[in-house]
Order: C-alpha cells, then structure tokens, then sequence
C-alpha cells in the first residue's frame, strides 16, 4: 500500500534534524511500499524551510542541498496526488470537527490521504491523533 507523506516526516529527512538518521531508515524500510505526495507537501515544504531560515536552524546551503533533494524525489520517487474540489470539501468536514484542533493544511494532508485511501505517515504527533480520531490510518514516526 503506498504512503502518503507530510511534511513533516520529509522536512525530518532531507534537512538536519536530531532524528533525521531514524526517519531516513524508516523510509528505505518502507520504499517498496511507494511513497505519494500532493503539491500541498511541495509548498509547505518550501516554507518550513523557509522558517528554519528565518529562525537561523539552516543555512542557505543546507536548504539548497534539502530543496534540490526534495525535488529529485518528487519528480523520480513520489507519486503526485492531485487536490481538487473533493479534498477541499474533505478536509473542510474535517476542519469543522473543532475537537480535532485541525489546521486547514494539516485538514487538507488528511484529506488527500483519504481520498487516496493511504495511510498518512507523519512526524506530527497532533495530526496522527487527528486521524486516527477520524478514522484514517495513520503513521507516527
């Protein structure tokens, strides 16, 4: 069954993190398994790196070795699920159940996954309990 990503799990891997090493085993692990993004992971990807910029965690350098990674992978590795209309309205019921305590991006991940019928692996312990709240597979690593 392939793997939605979020960004989280890929900001953990292709940038410098304590735990960069678990999360980098964890996907040669499960590589067979196939691994899909959306464009959602493509923009938020680019601004936590930004962040990490911003909040002197990386270097120019670093984030133009994690972007120019990032995107041999999403062109070679990932598959591109696309969001339309459904995954907005989706991740809009799921954004209205306010005990989920749901951001719209973290909605929309969720979303994209469902409709894909994925499992969504994540670094975010809020948006795993989310899930599972909602009755989506969910990985935290």
């Amino acid at each position: 069954m392939t793997l939605y990503l979020d960004t989280s799990l890929l900001i953990t891997a292709l940038s410098p993190e304590a735990e960069t090493d678990t999360v980098q085993r964890w996907i040669k692990l499960n590589e067979a398994e196939g691994f899909a993004i959306s464009d959602w992971v493509t923009a938020e990807f680019s601004a936590a790196l930004s962040i990490k910029i911003r909040a002197g965690r990386m270097s120019i350098d670093e984030r133009a070795t994690a972007l120019h990674r990032f995107s041999q992978l999403a062109s070679r590795t990932f598959e591109k699920l696309p969001i339309g209309t459904q995954e907005f309205q989706i991740a809009a019921r799921f954004a209205d159940q306010n005990t989920t305590g749901l951001r719209a991006g973290d909605a929309l991940h969720l979303a994209v996954a469902a409709s894909a019928s994925m499992t969504l692996s994540t670094r975010d312990k809020g948006l795993a309990k989310a899930g599972t709240s909602l009755g989506i597979s969910t990985i935290l690593l």
